[in-house]
């Protein structure tokens, strides 16, 4: 099996058919109708993904990951529909990892599912980088600022890493989705910029003004040794 996944969806014929694709995929599945459902069934059953529609009744999918994510890094691929930009905005600044939009395809879901458990669950490098006063430590899954441990998502901690490996190097959107998200054919540069902004809220000391990681115009972001 290639794990358990949570699919969070109010319309019971997307919900059910999505639980069979991904079961017929190889995964276990529990499933949830609204938001207060998927909070207590995430609590009951920990999963290894969760699949979230942004528009769910009782809690919105939204409030739902802010909820997860003030206790749990666990990845979360929020469902939206094709017109809702806001949404998609919203909801990676609310902490989700990747969005895929309405209506969609099965394979493409599990492809995306399964994009997201790699690389999460990827090897990292045990040696621990330095950057300023930024301290990185792949093997622990740890970044501290000034001796503080900082707290980062599984998506903000790979895009750190990365950096990391090389600063002052310009890396593009387009490289970035490809190094931390996986998405060589269907990525959207939203998905770094929020990652990018969420980062800086927790590493810079004026994320308004960001002096570690710096925005090259026309170009991408690098990350400072300053």
């Amino acid at each position: 099996m290639d794990g358990r996944v949570l699919v969070v969806e109010d319309d019971v014929f997307i919900r059910e058919v999505t639980a069979l694709g991904l079961r017929r995929a190889g995964f276990r599945v529990d499933t949830a109708a609204d938001g207060r459902a998927a909070l207590v069934t995430w609590r009951a059953h920990p999963v290894d993904l969760i699949v979230l529609d942004v528009m769910l009744p009782e809690l919105d999918g939204l409030e739902v990951c802010r909820e997860i994510r003030r206790t749990s890094q666990v990845p979360i691929l929020m469902l939206t529909a094709r017109t809702d930009t806001l949404d998609v905005v919203v909801g990676l600044e609310c902490g989700a990892d990747d969005y895929l939009r309405k209506p969609f395809d099965l394979p493409e879901l599990v492809a995306r599912v399964r994009s997201v458990l790699r690389r999460v669950s990827a090897p990292t490098p045990s040696r621990t980088i330095a950057v300023g006063d930024l301290e990185i430590d792949p093997g622990a899954f740890v970044v501290r600022r000034d001796g503080r441990e900082v707290e980062l998502t599984a998506t903000e901690f790979r895009l750190l890493l990365e950096l990391a490996r090389r600063p002052g190097q310009v890396f593009t959107r387009e490289l970035l989705l490809d190094l931390v998200w996986n998405h060589r054919f269907l990525g959207d540069s939203r998905l770094v910029d929020v990652a990018v902004q969420r980062l800086r809220a927790k590493v810079e000391d004026d994320p308004a003004h960001p002096r570690r990681i710096r925005t090259v115009r026309g170009a991408g972001y690098k990350l400072s040794g300053g």
